[in-house]
């Protein structure tokens, strides 16, 4: 009679792939790290071949490893498709949900959102954070991330919830007082506000190059939009966090033509890690939420 592995054990063996080690997995698992080795070893008795190399350093796979994990992603994800389907015809989508998202975006779009999803699905518990910069979702114990820009981390899945355009706004008392500004070559006669840590974000996509320099910096998108109203300078901000501020007339947006468009910086991603399949839960946020988005 044939032996079949455990599911709790193929869960375990693909954590320890992805964490990259027993500790690192254990700590995701809640787990012992014994218990997480256990597993492992089980795993590899019923397979009958060693899947990882364990030297003091590192992991690796086998090539055995290599061929049998992604069989058992696949199985997995076809087993977590059909446990959630029958929940899904049983009860309402439940548990905690934790999502990150850059400040402004939570301030600006999903903040808004949240009363009337919480009124749909009472059954779910929100857990929001903030982080302008990029999380590793295993690390922080996250389901759920928006990021904005171009994704690269390809052990993630990822859902498209649209684009959100770039503009150059300045505060309205700001251009009252200051050189008129009708081209690119213009800006360097201005005060520009940056990114202190993402220093890739200072760099416009301008369709005709020009060195700009940046004379007061924030590490919040948040931050600068402040600064920006308080007419402290010009900077290059999303249209999700300023469209309001634009139709207000709290920022005047400034060469509308001199941008690239589509660029690098205008795509938003729900992204999560999941072995198996995306849970009921981050689906109904995701589907809740981006027909509702002002990107």
């Amino acid at each position: 009679m044939a032996v079949h592995a455990k599911t709790e054990d193929l869960e375990t063996f693909i954590t320890v792939v992805d964490c990259g080690s027993f500790s690192a997995a254990a700590n995701l698992l809640d787990q012992q790290v014994a218990k997480v080795s256990r597993a492992v070893s089980r795993l590899e008795g019923t397979l009958q071949c060693t899947l990882l190399n364990r030297t003091t350093r590192r992991l690796e796979l086998t090539e055995e490893g290599h061929t049998f994990i992604k069989y058992a992603r696949e199985g997995l994800n076809t087993l977590y498709c059909g446990e959630e389907a029958i929940k899904l015809l049983k009860h309402a989508p439940s548990g905690r949900l934790r999502i990150d998202a850059a400040s402004p975006f939570v301030l600006h779009q999903l903040m808004p959102l949240i009363a009337e999803f919480r009124k749909q699905y009472p059954q779910i518990t929100l857990d929001i954070t903030s982080h302008d910069n990029i999380i590793d979702l295993l690390e922080r114990k996250t389901d759920l991330a928006i990021r904005i820009g171009e994704l690269k981390d390809s052990n993630l899945h990822a859902r498209k919830l649209g684009n959100s355009k770039l503009r150059i706004v300045a505060g309205t008392n700001y251009l009252k007082n200051t050189p008129p500004i009708r081209t690119v070559n213009d800006l360097k006669n201005h005060t520009l506000l940056g990114f202190t840590d993402a220093t890739k974000l200072n760099q416009w996509p301008l369709k005709e190059p020009v060195k700009l320099t940046f004379d007061l910096s924030a590490s919040s998108g948040e931050t600068i939009r402040q600064l920006c109203i308080a007419n402290q300078g010009i900077a290059l901000l999303s249209n999700f966090m300023i469209a309001e501020d634009i139709k207000e007339n709290h920022l005047i947006e400034l060469l509308p033509e001199s941008l690239s468009t589509p660029n690098n910086r205008e795509p938003i991603h729900g992204v999560y890690y999941k072995s198996g399949a995306v849970s009921s839960r981050i689906t109904a946020f995701l589907d809740f939420i981006q027909p509702r988005l002002s990107l």
